[in-house]
């Protein structure tokens, strides 16, 4: 069994311990203090505008991940319901996302994983040039962590006006939009530091001719 299969194992159990009226045994007294001795990292996979196509070699990069982040502009509900499948999905539509897409996951999400809060929505702009929507969430109690999508234009930056708050964007993953390169994005929450930024090329956007040569 895998290490993140085992650690999916120990957070079934810690949660069967916090909200479970039944008498624990000493097999769930045990998975809990294990779940205490592992619960230290959390390997994220990002992606965003997946449009309604998701590339195979996602699952290849984010085969050892803990959970996938979508930002939005998933494209169809079968995207969300594969990934799911494969790991633990956190999501948030976008603005081409339908009812269906829309019923199942928000507009926002926001957390804290390894106290580290974190905000994800689909259209955030660029630091410091935030959607004015969401610059009035960010500067009311900006988050550790803000990640959205839209774009299709990659960027990881820090903003010293809001606490040094991390941006982000980790481009399109899809085939569609003004993109030439379709990326993720892998990192690592652990001990209330996001560590190991990974960005991950898929090669070039479909529609771009393959003789086309990307600077």
């Amino acid at each position: 069994m895998s290490l993140p299969t085992v650690r999916q194992a120990l957070i079934g159990r810690r949660q069967k311990m916090l909200w479970s009226n039944d008498k624990l045994s000493v097999t769930d007294f045990f998975f809990y203090f294990a779940f205490q001795i592992n619960d230290h990292q959390m390997k994220i996979g990002l992606l965003s505008d997946t449009h309604g196509y998701l590339d195979p070699k996602v699952f290849v990069h984010f085969k050892g991940c803990d959970e996938i982040w979508h930002a939005g502009d998933i494209g169809d509900i079968s995207i969300a319901a594969e990934l799911e499948r494969f790991k633990p999905l956190k999501a948030v539509f976008g603005n081409i996302d339908n009812k269906v897409v829309q019923s199942k996951y928000p507009e926002d999400l926001r957390f804290v994983y390894e106290g580290i809060d974190v905000l994800i929505t689909h259209i955030g702009g660029t630091p410091p040039k935030y959607n004015p929507r969401v610059s009035l969430l960010l500067s009311a109690n900006p988050p550790d962590l803000f990640i959205c999508g839209h774009s299709h234009i990659l960027m990881i930056k820090r903003d010293p006006k809001l606490n040094n708050m991390l941006f982000v964007n980790p481009g399109a993953a899809g085939n569609h939009g003004l993109h030439r390169i379709k990326t993720l994005v892998r990192f690592t929450l652990e001990a209330r530091k996001i560590s190991n930024m990974e960005v991950i090329e898929l090669g070039k956007r479909g529609a771009i001719p393959s003789s086309e040569s990307v600077a």
